[in-house]
């Protein structure tokens, strides 16, 4: 322990050479041990019935800077130190690969160490303590909370909740947060959802539940899903508090889709875009276009098709949906629901999406069938409205995959 405590101490005292040092040290000498891998090996190999011998085969293979990083762990303070220095390592990846063997370690151990088991759901509203109320305003990652009237608008009122998980190692830490608007409702547009004049509901009278903001807070634990676990839990404590909430859904941004489309236009012909589409998206060139009613609407049907084909056609080298939120929802088994034209056409909205929107439904009834749909054959759940915006296939577009 003492030991554990004073390397990491000396760590956090360290120049960022000398942490990436330490890095690459964990890299190059703590993977497993050649002397005890190969006769285990050999053991294993002579015979493949020996359960024993697989499982000395197992232990040996296990590299040694897994063992290390769990008595570092046991240090006061350990857990977040070790999440701090896998941040440092995430920024180093594409420079040093070989770091990647100590990545790996670390998404091992971290599966383990934040899994759904040690996770709590916390209710966070205006009485939360100040510390955290903080972490909220610097954390939220979708829609930057102005100001502490902001933050209370989004946490007071009746028609608005907040929840977290938390780890019992990170106790004032939210790990991830998502924030509830209870409506009547469906809304295709963020603006009203964080207007600060907006006139509050009463929550019984709600028949729709928003999650409109989710926010991983610790980069040093990228790649540990939480969020799937938070929305179904938040779902199951809405509905045993407020039996009226009928219908989950998202209003979730789009952050890829203004890069791609611009390089769906530039590639002419070889992209997925028609001729005849692209031509009808030049008004998107020009400055402040969403606040002309004329060439707006004159963008919608266009603009909407070409969103179509983002998310029903467009895949990435590994075959997946290339964006990455509908890439997480539709993971959870959520659907497609409905595309939202200019539903935040705030400055960051408008960069990412040209202020796209989405909703995706959470429907009960569909979520383990539409999510093994998605896992297993990469088909998309998509609402009807959604499929019928798209225009015909051109030769070189890929196959819809959609429901």
């Amino acid at each position: 322990m003492a030991l554990s405590q004073g390397l990491l101490a000396a760590l956090d005292a360290a120049s960022p050479a000398a942490r990436l040092e330490f890095l690459q040290a964990l890299a190059d000498r703590f993977g497993p041990d050649p002397k005890a891998v190969g006769p285990a090996l050999t053991r294993a190999t002579k015979n493949p019935d020996d359960t024993d011998a697989i499982e000395a085969l197992h232990v040996a293979a296990e590299p040694r800077r897994q063992e290390l990083l769990r008595r570092l762990n046991l240090s006061r303070g350990g857990t977040a130190a070790l999440i701090r220095l896998r941040e440092e390592l995430l920024r180093h990846l594409r420079d040093t690969p070989s770091l990647r063997r100590v990545d790996a370690d670390f998404s091992h151990l971290f599966g383990s160490w934040f899994n759904r088991g040690f996770l709590s759901l916390r209710h966070i509203d205006w009485s939360t303590p100040a510390n955290i109320l903080e972490k909220i305003i610097r954390y939220e990652a979708v829609h930057a909370i102005q100001s502490w009237d902001d933050l209370r608008n989004r946490l007071q009122p009746t028609d608005r909740r907040c929840y977290g998980f938390f780890h019992p190692q990170l106790a004032d830490e939210p790990l991830i947060f998502v924030e509830v608007a209870l409506t009547d409702h469906i809304p295709g547009e963020v603006a009203s959802l964080l207007d600060l004049t907006r006139q509050p509901i009463d929550a019984d009278q709600a028949s729709t539940a928003v999650f409109y903001s989710i926010s991983n807070t610790q980069r040093g634990l990228a790649g540990v899903s939480f969020g799937n676990f938070l929305i179904k839990q938040v779902v199951e404590e809405l509905k045993a508090e407020l039996p009226n909430i009928k219908t989950f859904v998202t209003l979730s941004p789009v952050p890829g889709f203004a890069a791609w489309l611009a390089d769906q236009r530039a590639a002419g012909d070889q992209g997925l875009l028609p001729a005849d589409l692209r031509d009808s998206l030049t008004a998107l060139d020009q400055p402040g276009w969403h606040g002309d009613p004329d060439r707006a609407e004159a963008l919608r049907a266009p603009f909407m098709a070409a969103a179509a084909i983002y998310f029903l056609r467009a895949r990435d080298r590994k075959g997946r949906a290339v964006d990455p939120v509908a890439r997480f929802h539709l993971g959870n088994g959520a659907r497609l629901e409905r595309l939202n034209y200019l539903g935040d056409i705030s400055p960051n909205g408008m960069k990412q999406s040209h202020g796209l929107m989405v909703n995706y439904l959470y429907d009960l009834d569909r979520i383990e069938a539409n999510h093994e749909a998605f896992a297993e054959r990469g088909i998309t759940a998509a609402a009807g409205q959604v499929e019928r915006l798209l225009p015909p296939a051109a030769p070189n577009s890929a196959v819809p995959a959609t429901s």
